[in-house]
């Protein structure tokens, strides 16, 4: 049966959208044809620049075994590569990705628990088709919390590619009111994202990312069923969860994921290619995902990606769906 080579990054360029408080990528040309017959080019970036791999170094000290979080250089060759599926998971914008979500794929494509041991797993929520420097992709991603990273352990999976900004739902992250930084951004209408949240869905349901909002709602007994194994090991238990949940397990990460991925037909196995630099004492590392999917399991009907990005703005709404601004104007209307 033949193959089909499907590409699943998002094509770098100093133009790149990164994630907020990231720097922006340096491009220096070290030598040129004219000058001297040769083209060399010097990179400056942080390495979780675009697609890339995360290694659990890049979120904890500490794994759950109790042993020093492992380097990028200590985890296996194939850590990143293997068979692989694809989840479509339809949800709204700003939505949390739980359990839930990810039993009703299982029952969806036909799979029982133990199918994914070893195996990689693909999330295709939508939000590529959002990559651009914009709040629709970055604020208000939908992504995955603490329920999602459990629910990765329990299964087995040996790695997980999301097709959004990071493992976690945003406001898991130092976007909203998580970690040292804690930069609470401003949203769409001038409000800060967590004032947004809490407006749109109410205390009780923002509280889920937020650790001191979780306990004085639902109690610190609450809390510790919840998030407990992550305070054990000295870890914020409402700061990316997932990352920690499944880092701390051996499970790997890779965000980001983009290209043609909606070509490829969700619930068919296929092999999943990606691999990091081998970068001794590394946190994470840029890289190129591509997936050899068998031809039968192909979408004929889903166009090349074309991209947009990098000054020019988003792609037309007739190739790709809802524009950035109509994202961000879907969720805001959503309650009226």
């Amino acid at each position: 049966m033949a193959k089909v080579v499907v590409d699943l990054s998002h094509p770098f360029s100093a133009e790149i959208p990164r994630w907020p408080y990231f720097d922006k990528p340096e491009i220096v040309g070290a030598h040129s044809m004219a000058k001297g017959g040769v083209l060399t080019q010097r990179i400056t970036c942080t390495m979780h620049t675009g697609t890339h791999c995360d290694a659990p170094r890049h979120v904890m000290e500490y794994e759950f075994d109790g042993k020093r979080a492992r380097y990028t250089h200590e985890m296996p060759a194939d850590a990143y590569a293997g068979q692989a599926i694809v989840f479509k998971i339809d949800i709204e914008p700003w939505g949390l990705i739980t359990d839930k979500h990810l039993d009703a794929c299982m029952e969806k494509y036909g799979l029982k628990d133990g199918d994914l041991k070893g195996k990689i797993l693909c999330i295709n929520s939508g939000m590529h088709r959002y990559f651009d420097d914009s709040k629709a992709y970055y604020h208000y991603a939908a992504g995955t919390g603490v329920d999602a990273g459990k629910w990765f352990v329990k299964q087995g999976v040996k790695c997980v590619a999301m097709d959004g900004q990071a493992l976690d739902h945003p406001l898991h992250t130092a976007m909203g009111n998580n970690g040292m930084t804690r930069m609470n951004l401003l949203g769409a209408t001038g409000k800060t994202i967590v004032e947004e949240y809490k407006e749109l869905f109410g205390e009780e349901a923002y509280a889920e990312f937020d650790k001191f909002e979780y306990i004085r709602i639902h109690g610190q007994e609450a809390y510790d069923k919840k998030f407990g194994d992550l305070e054990a090991i000295g870890i914020w238990g409402t700061w990316e969860p997932c990352h920690k949940e499944m880092l701390g397990h051996g499970i790997v990460g890779v965000e980001n994921l983009g290209g043609d991925l909606d070509k490829i037909v969700p619930g068919k196995w296929f092999d999943f290619h990606c691999y990091p630099i081998r970068w001794y004492m590394g946190d994470g590392s840029m890289a190129h995902p591509v997936a050899y999917v068998d031809e039968e399991n192909i979408d004929p009907t889903v166009p090349d990606r074309k991209y947009k990005y990098c000054g020019t703005g988003y792609g037309d709404e007739e190739e790709y769906g809802l524009s950035c601004l109509d994202y961000i104007q879907r969720l805001f209307n959503r309650n009226k």
